[in-house]
């Protein structure tokens, strides 16, 4: 039997993380995609802490859902050079890189932060 969409994602997202690790100096950025909402955190997983997060209902952007990502990726840039952070490890978390997984990426590379 073929596997659902969801647990498709589940065993892409264990793939992905056997080699994606976040430290203090280089955290990681791990993105969640809802049907409305787009979710990012800084994650220390020495520590096993959450540095920062951000999320489009904090934002109160307006416009399309792929606008809304770009402005999320903006604050979760500013939310980390305010800690410090310059560097991360970009999470995709499972999800295609596109769409609003990519507008994310590069509002958050355009807000400064490098991966």
């Amino acid at each position: 039997m073929a596997l659902s969409k969801t647990e498709k994602r589940q065993k892409i997202k264990r793939r992905v993380r056997r080699n994606i690790f976040g430290t203090a100096e280089r955290p990681r950025l791990s993105v969640y995609r809802s049907n409305k909402e787009i979710y990012a955190q800084l994650v220390d997983d020495n520590a096993g802490v959450t540095l920062a997060s951000a999320s489009s209902r904090e934002t109160k952007a307006t416009g399309t859902k792929t606008e809304q990502s770009a402005a999320v990726g903006k604050l979760i840039a500013e939310k980390a050079t305010a800690k410090g952070i310059e560097v991360v490890v970009f999470d995709r978390n499972g999800f295609v890189y596109h769409g609003r997984i990519k507008a994310l990426a590069d509002g958050a590379r355009e807000g400064g932060l490098k991966f």
